[in-house]
């Protein structure tokens, strides 16, 4: 999908660093509501659930780039009024170019946010103490597309192109892992004209969206997972600040109970949700996001949410990639782990 550079969940370390100095605005366009008009301040009320008679909290979700089947969980949550059974006036914000997610919740503008797990950790090295709740993707979708029958293993990349984005630390770990000291790094700009006519090149991807694209336009595809390449970090994480878990824990409770009873629904019932999505983006074909929605199915409920059930995440993964972007530079130091997630708001499966 064009310009999903900037969503490309590995962040650069000019953006590690800018992420303190950058103060962060955030308008309204776009947002879709469960509970248009409820008056309590955000964070304001307990979370008792809409049966109650109590007044909905009213709260605000970012995601990392505009509706698409990646969000198909948090959108049926909120169609399907489960933010609203839960007690919660639900707002959530797309995300898009120049739209951070960890700023804004920063910034006290949004309760929750969604990003990939490198972000949470370099943007707490850089003194945002955000908190991963729930990690939608076991595996991250993205991965490194090429022309069919071109590549075998990663290291015969050397000597041919690669199209990402200066400074993605997934590429950073790829180029030390696989020895890449011979790539010519192509700028990354969304398009995939340049990709498609030269044969021996590669390119980042979402593997839920492009190798479809490419699909459609006759050309013969396939692609590696970079977390089949080793760099395994969660995908789609949903954080708040330490701050606000520590004074609000019911909503967050039950923004992260209602956020995985919205993905379960979403995994039968994502042709039903994809009309929604489509309603919030026009730009969406029902056709693609049919293929985005089969694509990430094992990515979400396969690994260890087959037996924890959806947003489970894991001690040696959060330290594994923790240990990796140590060893590359991109972090400075190792923090206590435990300081980075909990899981400690998921239902008990």
């Amino acid at each position: 999908m064009a310009g999903k550079e900037v969503k490309f969940g590995a962040i650069s370390l000019i953006v590690a660093i800018s992420l303190v100095l950058t103060a962060c605005s955030s308008g309204n366009n776009g947002q879709t509501s469960s509970a248009a008009g409820a008056s309590s301040s955000p964070g304001a009320s307990t979370a008792a659930g809409a049966s109650s008679g109590a007044e909905l909290t009213k709260i605000t979700q970012v995601t990392n780039w505009f509706a698409q089947p990646e969000h198909g969980g948090q959108y049926a949550a909120l169609a399907k009024g489960y933010y609203k059974d839960a007690g919660l006036d639900m707002t959530i914000q797309p995300g898009g170019p120049g739209v951070s997610a960890t700023q804004i919740v920063a910034s006290g503008q949004a309760e929750f946010g969604m990003g990939q797990a490198d972000e949470i950790l370099l943007a707490r090295q850089n003194g945002i103490p955000l908190v991963a709740v729930a990690a939608i993707f076991q595996k991250n979708p993205q991965g490194v597309m090429f022309h069919k029958g071109k590549l075998k293993d990663l290291s015969e990349l050397n000597g041919h192109k690669m199209y990402v984005g200066s400074g993605s630390a997934f590429w950073e770990y790829l180029k030390k892992a696989y020895k890449l000291d011979q790539v010519q790094e192509m700028k990354y700009t969304g398009s995939l004209a340049n990709f498609v006519a030269e044969p021996d090149s590669a390119t980042q991807i979402y593997v839920t969206s492009e190798p479809y694209t490419m699909q459609q336009q006759g050309v013969d595809v396939d692609y590696f997972l970079n977390y089949d390449l080793g760099y395994k970090q969660y995908g789609n994480i949903l954080f708040t600040t330490e701050d606000y878990l520590k004074k609000h824990p019911d909503i967050v409770k039950a923004y992260v109970e209602a956020s995985v009873k919205g993905w379960n629904y979403y995994k039968d019932n994502s042709d039903e949700i994809n009309k929604v999505l489509q309603e919030t983006n026009p730009d969406l074909k029902l056709e693609a996001m049919a293929y985005g929605a089969k694509a990430e199915e094992p990515l979400i409920f396969g690994g260890d949410a087959e037996t924890n059930g959806v947003g489970f995440m894991s001690k040696d993964i959060w330290e594994g990639l923790q240990k990796q972007l140590v060893d590359l530079g991109i972090l400075k130091k190792a923090e206590p782990i435990d300081d980075v997630y909990t899981n400690e708001f998921l239902p008990v499966k």
